[in-house]
């Protein structure tokens, strides 16, 4: 198994542990590149931006696809029985271990699961409390309705 997601740095590792919720929605690439931009404005200007961690999707398809009923089951499987290795993963969500792997190392390049090195084994931490599908009933327009699995 070999799992391209980049180690983090210990101190975003503690940010990542710090964090109970993360934000899943539907934006427009320019709505995005905006906030970001303005994110970046005030911290240049000495701010700080406390916005929970937030995963955009640029479509609700897009969104649908990657938090499936079966995805969202292993998300909450791991929170709950904090499996030591992605074997015993696949064994809790009654799953076959590559195909568990494949949708584990997807949620890890999203950040909403990460890997922790045990020895040879690869342990999978969902690192948050909650996770929050804010879905925008018009996308452009900001306006938003909340929905949590």
């Amino acid at each position: 198994m070999n799992d391209n997601t980049p180690p983090l740095h210990p101190l975003e590792r503690e940010q990542l542990r710090a964090e109970s919720t993360l934000v899943v929605t539907v934006k427009s690439s320019e709505a995005f590149e905006d906030d970001v931009t303005d994110s970046i404005e005030t911290l240049d200007r000495g701010g700080s931006v406390d916005d929970p961690p937030t995963l955009s999707f640029t479509s609700y398809d897009d969104l649908m696809e990657t938090f499936t009923p079966r995805v969202l089951d292993l998300i909450e499987s791991v929170r709950r029985a904090e499996p030591e290795s992605i074997n015993e993963a696949a064994r809790i969500v009654e799953r076959d271990v590559k195909n568990v792997h494949d949708e584990l190392t997807r949620l890890a390049q999203l950040g909403v699961v990460r890997f922790e090195d045990e020895g040879q084994r690869k342990r999978p931490v969902v690192p948050f409390d909650e996770l929050v599908i804010d879905l925008p009933l018009d996308p452009e327009s900001g306006d938003s309705a909340a929905a949590a699995p």
